[in-house]
């Protein structure tokens, strides 16, 4: 969540490879627990929370390979069942370099007597940019999160949500960058509603108020769900995004992705797949794109040593560009 435009979840916000946005920060990532499991897996014959708006799309975007360049380390460490801490250093020709230090207080059980307690988040890089996430269960129903970034000496964002999950229903509102000074703020509201087993629908209302300017971006939202696939569709005054994910066995998994924005007047149509190679201790992902940009990430574990050698490499034909990285996970 690089800036308060990210609240939005409208097409155009996804990081292309060879795009000039730096790549999003693990940071962002919310722990397990946070969303529920896959809807088709209730049997109890009662309609199941959607889950969040945000992760509608996650089933789908978790296929692609994640962009990779240049030479990465990053090197976790798990000082108790609650505590991680993580350090990465990144050495690259075409961005700048960084070294980033990343920490995790979590709940140790999600059974356990600590449930309730807040997760804590926090990272900064070496060109002193601080990025902070709390999430909290209020209540069984009832969870807030806030989050602050900094761009070297300067807030960037701070907002706070708060989300209430029904039998059946999401409901989540956002606070961002309030200013008293300036009258300026953006409001988010989200919305999800379980139809029936497989079917779910929602909208999200993106409100901002300057000095200067005012307007809303109303998205209208749709999931069906099967067994083993999921189609996804966001419409609104900003564009579309269009998802739908199949798992074909247990080694494959597909996605097919449309984004179309109104802002930029670009269409981009994508495909992406995941096989698994247990026998092997491998994961690779490949995409291909409209844009012509071909890639792929070899993940492999080397077993027995807990570490995890990545490798990857992007081509656009387009523009006739390549970027090839290497990457090492150890713990």
């Amino acid at each position: 969540m690089g800036s308060v435009l990210a609240l939005s979840s409208g097409p155009g916000h996804r990081n292309w490879p060879f795009s000039t946005d730096p790549p999003p920060s693990r940071w962002d990532a919310h722990p397990a627990y946070w969303d529920s499991p896959p809807r088709w897996e209730r049997r109890d014959g009662r309609l199941p929370n959607p889950g969040s708006f945000h992760s509608l799309h996650r089933s789908c975007k978790d296929v692609f390979p994640q962009q990779i360049e240049g030479v990465k380390m990053i090197l976790n460490k798990t000082l108790s069942s609650f505590f991680k801490v993580s350090h990465t250093l990144h050495l690259s020709a075409v961005s700048p370099s960084y070294y980033r230090f990343h920490v995790e207080h979590l709940q140790s059980d999600d059974d356990g007597k600590d449930k309730d307690a807040p997760a804590l988040i926090g990272e900064m890089d070496s060109s002193g940019s601080l990025n902070a996430h709390a999430l909290l269960h209020v209540t069984e129903r009832v969870r807030a999160r806030t989050v602050f970034q900094t761009q070297q000496s300067q807030f960037v964002t701070w907002q706070f949500e708060t989300e209430y999950r029904g039998n059946d229903f999401t409901a989540a509102v956002t606070v961002a960058n309030p200013d008293v000074l300036r009258e300026s703020v953006i409001l988010v509201a989200h919305f999800l509603q379980s139809v029936s087993s497989g079917l779910v629908l929602g909208g999200e209302l993106v409100y901002h108020r300057g000095r200067a300017e005012e307007g809303g971006i109303l998205t209208l939202a749709g999931q069906y769900s099967g067994p083993n696939w999921t189609a996804t569709l966001n419409a609104g005054k900003g564009g579309a995004h269009a998802s739908y994910y199949h798992r074909a066995n247990k080694q494959i998994q597909v996605g097919v992705e449309f984004e179309a924005s109104t802002r930029t007047q670009e269409t981009t149509t994508s495909f992406g797949y995941q096989m698994e190679l247990p026998e092997a201790n491998m994961v690779f992902r490949g995409m291909i794109n409209s844009r012509c940009i071909i890639g792929g990430v070899l993940e492999k574990r080397l077993t027995p040593l807990p570490a995890t050698l990545v490798m990857g490499a992007f081509v656009n034909h387009r523009g006739d560009k390549l970027q090839v990285g290497l990457g090492v996970h150890v713990g």
